[in-house]
């Protein structure tokens, strides 16, 4: 019997593959929480000293001149994260939060007209228009700084 025969070893393949699964079968919720982690301190960092938006755009001033979107730090304290293995919600639970986000205007629910400080001096308006200050998002920077996290993720997994 003449012919050709081939033998293949496929140790290496099957270790690979083995490596594959325990790689797709790893606990995501480690990455998610990682992930949240790293976008709340970039969100925290963007309103306490950059002031721009994700996009690298800066904020519109205040009237008032001071600190925007940092007169005590309740925004910035309030960043928080919620990690899963489907994925991360990052975001803020106080009630302005949305309307810095979002921009709007503001009127009074009951009184005649909205009462404020600005400085030491009270002031009133029927309206406020408060301007969107996008401070919740990722920047090119951000989305890279993620991909690293994620790549050395992974690289753990490998080892």
């Amino acid at each position: 019997m003449s012919g050709v025969a081939i033998r293949v070893d496929d140790t290496d393949l099957a270790r690979r593959l083995v490596t594959i699964e325990g790689i797709l079968d790893a606990p995501r919720e480690e990455l998610a929480e990682g992930i949240g982690r790293l976008v709340q301190e970039q969100t925290r960092r963007r309103i306490e000293q950059e002031k721009t938006t994700p996009e690298g755009a800066a904020w519109k001033p205040n009237r008032a001149g001071t600190s925007i979107l940092y007169a005590e730090g309740h925004l910035s304290r309030s960043v928080d994260y919620v990690a899963s293995s489907a994925g991360v919600l990052v975001g803020s639970g106080l009630a302005y939060a949305r309307i810095h986000q979002q921009g709007g205007t503001v009127k009074p629910k009951t009184a005649r007209a909205l009462r404020f400080m600005v400085g030491n001096a009270a002031v009133f308006a029927r309206t406020v228009t408060i301007p969107a200050r996008t401070w919740l998002g990722l920047s090119a920077e951000n989305r890279r700084d993620i991909e690293d996290a994620t790549r050395d993720w992974i690289g753990s997994l490998l080892q």
